[in-house]
């Protein structure tokens, strides 16, 4: 693959994101402690990208779509803030309803997400 996608070589941000993916369907298909932080993730990534960069929203994004579209749910709602109150960013939930889906109830919005995966990795 050649060009550039979000200022990466094309062939290196698809590496990251297929690595990005299949380290949160693991945690998805683990029996306890499913949820990843930004931060660890990013660690885990073959990019240079920090854990506050848009970028990775777009990557998450990516993932996700991809994941709700093959009807295994929104994947990166597994990918949370490490401190504080330990759910996704704002941009998971601005492409959940993009997708269609209510937020409108943050909380109530990520219990339904995360079971759906969880449901779908069982």
């Amino acid at each position: 693959m050649t060009g550039m996608i979000q200022g990466f070589p094309a062939s290196d941000w698809v590496r990251a994101r297929d690595v990005a993916e299949e380290i949160i369907s693991a945690r998805a298909k683990r029996r306890g402690n499913q949820f990843i932080s930004y931060t660890d993730l990013v660690a885990q990534l073959p990019l240079a990208i920090e854990p506050n960069d848009r970028r990775l929203s777009v990557m998450l994004d990516e993932i996700s779509r991809k994941t709700h579209e093959l009807g295994r749910g929104f994947l990166t709602v597994l990918v949370v803030h490490k401190n504080g109150d330990q759910f996704p960013g704002n941009g998971f939930f601005e492409m959940a309803e993009l997708c269609g889906e209510d937020v409108s109830d943050r909380e109530a919005f990520f219990i339904r997400a995360y079971n759906q995966v969880i449901e779908a990795n069982r």
